[in-house]
């Protein structure tokens, strides 16, 4: 950030780190805010502003950022990663059927993306579809076996504000 505080790039990444590692969502949205702006055409602005929205706890605009990046680069490699932020958003809104269609999407880009795997979790067991919310709940831990408990997993920063996630991971028997 010394070097340039005027590249979009160093911002978005920037606003990324400082909600998940810092846990400042308002410098967080501010960076954000400042990437998109300097650079709207920017994939990667985009989905950083989605993430930093989705962690600060406004999944309606996270949906808005993720939307916007897969317009401007829709074959882009992180597009599973947007699909899942898409995916963890619609689940705050408690709109699980659309959270599924996401971690699907994001699953038919790379198959063994563990994240796009906990989304389902999540959706399923709201969903009260307990056999795919166990099935998902087995191919995430073969593919992320250091997911030991939820709690370790919120430690790590971020998820304060995914409490409809967290409750999904709950109901489908993760452990605490």
């Amino acid at each position: 950030m010394s070097a340039d505080t005027d590249d979009p790039e160093t911002l978005a990444l920037s606003s990324a780190i400082t909600v998940f590692v810092v846990g400042d969502c308002e410098s967080a949205i501010e960076l954000a805010d400042r990437a998109a702006a300097l650079n709207p055409n920017s994939f990667f602005a985009w989905n950083c502003r989605g993430w930093v929205h989705k962690a600060a706890g406004l999944p309606e605009e996270a949906i808005r950022c993720f939307e916007r990046a897969i317009r401007i680069s829709p074959v882009d490699p992180l597009l599973p990663l947007m699909l899942v932020g898409m995916g963890y958003a619609f689940i705050e809104l408690r709109r699980f059927d659309e959270a599924i269609v996401a971690g699907k999407k994001a699953l038919r880009q790379n198959a063994s993306f563990s994240i796009a795997y906990r989304c389902l979790v999540a959706a399923f067991a709201h969903l009260g579809r307990d056999t795919e919310a166990h099935e998902a709940t087995a191919r995430m831990l073969e593919l992320d076996p250091a997911f030991t408990t939820i709690s370790a997993w919120t430690d790590r920063g971020g998820q304060s504000n995914s409490m409809l996630l967290i409750e999904g991971l709950r109901k489908a028997g993760l452990p605490e």
